[in-house]
């Protein structure tokens, strides 16, 4: 049950709270009008009885008891009539007396209303031993009663027998005109009941958004600064605890604003730094690239003592010069301005190229089926693939197995090529493996320096990211070799635009395995 962002959900605090105050409501409202129904039933109840059994106690004192001791069947119906007439309640009344030689008669005010076929058994047994509940009253005779029912009708039915002899006498009073005022009671009890609920819910309605609407403002101001709106600001009025914990966000996003432009700022610097640095010194490197080769070219004519250092100077002028260019690559990612120039490229086509411009296809396998086309930055391709690939030469040895996949249904479902590199060597130290892809990571602390970069493995996973694609590093399930695995959408225009920088060759720069 939901409407819209503020609405009702069955496990919301709203509804938690519209329940609670309609339980709390239901409990009280239906226990006040049990109570009040109960009492007002004894009252009632009590106030009809009590008169008609007064005024049958005071019936048969008059009259039943001034019967002769063996009165005839005419003066026990006169008297019987006598007694229901003047009765106020309006009761119908049965006498029973003796003939000699101990044959009952009786006398009843309406034969039609009331007869000794409608005094239950217990309360004629009762009235003959003159035992049960007797009132203790200071008249002649034991008074007895019942409440009963006939024909869906209550009735109320009392007996007497005068002591000393004389006739017995019982009375049935109708309580139809209780039970429809104690129904009608019921039902306006009900009412009230029901009402107090809706009352009740519309009261914690009204509560909950009194309470909730600033929590749910404090909840969209939270989110807005989670998204990066730092400058997220709530409007703080009152005094009460929810007015303190507005004063409490406003003080935390602030001091978040000053730290995260503070952080900004130092990394901008940073960034800054790099790329200016790397810029300077690509002068230095272009001059220094152009005498190495220079030197490596009158390598052989050179003197064998000084042939080493020719040749050190040229492998550290290299490294020197690739390490300049990943840095001004990993800045543009830093900076965002990396973008994609798209092309349609066969992917066996492109593996074959990148294997083949480095010389390493009798170290490769293969396996590509031809016509696996995608829309790509070929040359950001060629940068993954070189590090993937000359990562697993480096430090896994060969042959090195690369694979190409596709996985999905059609291009504009979200196919999905993968390729996958595979070499046989030692594997991944598991405490390494979740570090491989870290700028400047050295797998081994005793060997700080290798041929690598360290920032191979980290550019090829940027470049992947940027077509929406990514790379993850396993090691072989049959423990000969690691496995990188290069996922990226089959049309990546999507997840990239074109741009006109000017790439550069990370070449087999494997990031520091070791």
């Amino acid at each position: 049950m939901r409407a819209g962002g503020g609405g009702l959900r069955w496990t919301s605090l709203r509804m938690r709270l519209v329940v609670v105050f309609a339980l709390v409501a239901l409990t009280a409202a239906v226990s006040a009008s049990g109570i009040a129904y109960w009492l007002n039933r004894e009252a009632v109840l009590t106030r009809t009885q009590d008169s008609a059994l007064n005024d049958f106690r005071q019936e048969m004192q008059d009259r039943a008891a001034a019967l002769p001791l063996r009165p005839t069947e005419v003066e026990l119906q006169r008297a019987a009539e006598q007694m229901s007439s003047s009765s106020a309640v309006g009761y119908g009344v049965v006498l029973l007396g003796e003939r000699d030689g101990g044959k009952p008669i009786v006398g009843a005010s309406d034969p039609d209303r009331f007869t000794m076929d409608d005094v239950p058994a217990e309360l004629r047994e009762a009235v003959e031993r003159r035992q049960g509940t007797g009132d203790g009253n200071p008249y002649p005779y034991h008074l007895f009663w019942q409440r009963t029912e006939r024909g869906g009708t209550p009735y109320l039915v009392g007996g007497a027998r005068v002591d000393g002899g004389g006739p017995t006498g019982y009375m049935s009073a109708s309580l139809e005109a209780e039970r429809q005022d104690l129904n009608s009671l019921g039902w306006s009890l009900g009412i009230a009941t029901l009402l107090a609920l809706i009352g009740s819910a519309l009261l914690a309605q009204a509560a909950a958004t009194t309470v909730l609407k600033p929590v749910h403002r404090l909840g969209e101001a939270a989110r807005r600064l989670g998204e990066g709106e730092l400058d997220t600001r709530l409007r703080v009025s009152g005094t009460d605890e929810l007015a303190e914990l507005s004063r409490t966000f406003n003080a935390a996003a602030e001091s978040l604003q000053k730290r995260v432009a503070d952080m900004s700022s130092r990394e901008e610097s940073s960034r800054r730094f790099v790329a200016d640095m790397s810029h300077e010194l690509r002068t230095p490197m272009t001059a220094l690239t152009a005498v190495t080769e220079v030197l490596e070219e009158e390598q052989d004519g050179l003197d064998p003592m000084i042939a080493p250092a020719v040749a050190l100077v040229v492998s550290e002028t290299r490294r020197l010069n690739t390490l300049v260019e990943n840095l001004m690559e990993v800045t543009r990612f830093d900076a965002g301005t990396a973008r994609l120039v798209l092309d349609e490229v066969d992917v066996a086509d492109q593996v074959t190229a990148c294997v083949d411009a480095r010389a390493w296809l009798d170290a490769v396998e293969l396996d590509a089926e031809r016509g696996i086309t995608a829309r790509l930055d070929p040359r950001r391709l060629d940068v993954i693939l070189a590090n993937l690939i000359g990562n697993a030469l480096k430090h896994g040895g060969s042959p090195v197995r690369v694979s190409v996949r596709t996985a999905g249904e059609a291009r504009t479902a979200g196919e999905e090529l993968r390729i996958e590199v595979r070499d046989h060597g030692p594997g991944i130290p598991e405490e390494v493996l979740p570090h491989v892809f870290d700028r400047f990571y050295k797998a081994s602390a005793s060997r700080p320096r290798s041929e690598g970069s360290g920032l191979g493995l980290s550019i090829a996973m940027e470049n992947a990211l940027i077509h929406g694609g990514s790379i993850s590093a396993r090691n072989s399930p049959d423990g000969d070799g690691a496995v990188f695995e290069l996922r990226l959408p089959v049309d990546a225009s999507r997840t990239g635009g074109d741009g006109d920088e000017q790439g550069v060759d990370a070449g087999e720069d494997g990031g520091g395995r070791g």
